[in-house]
């Protein structure tokens, strides 16, 4: 990112990125929806939109060139804060005829953090950064599914 502060007449620059936000949080999002999870399509959509938009914001508002420190606080904080979304995901499954506790939930927790990532890339520009990440999300949701012991 050559230039990170971004002026208020930029909007087709904003707009690219809020759009690329969506974008690769719906390649994720469309994986987790074929598959019938609990956090979807629109979910993972909407949690990287939410990271670029947390990201833009700094961008915009902070008139000195030199946002790294603030943009650095907007990516701590979208870190832990979609932490206790993929929680909310998680859930508990008692197995009656094993009678053992089962954690389900896990990798679209991990789907949603991953969108959360994928977001504040396209939020920052760095859109090549944010479109292989996906891909490479999407090999690792898809191809290497069948690798799991029990399926």
């Amino acid at each position: 990112m050559s230039e990170s502060y971004l002026s208020p007449n930029d909007w087709s620059v904003i707009v690219f990125r809020l759009c690329l936000s969506l974008v690769v949080g719906a390649i994720i999002g469309l994986d987790r929806e074929l598959n019938h999870k609990p956090a979807g399509l629109r979910t993972h959509m909407l949690v990287s939109f939410g990271s670029a938009l947390f990201i833009l914001i700094p961008l915009q508002l902070v008139a000195a060139p030199d946002t790294q420190n603030e943009v650095s606080r907007v990516i701590q904080g979208i870190t832990s804060g979609v932490g206790f979304l993929g929680a909310g995901v998680i859930l508990r499954d008692c197995q009656q005829e094993l009678k053992q506790v089962g954690v389900r939930g896990l990798t679209t927790a991990a789907a949603i953090w991953v969108a959360a990532a994928l977001g504040i890339a396209a939020g920052c520009g760095l859109w090549q950064m944010g479109l292989i990440a996906a891909l490479m999300s999407l090999v690792v949701l898809r191809g290497l599914k069948s690798l799991e012991s029990g399926r």
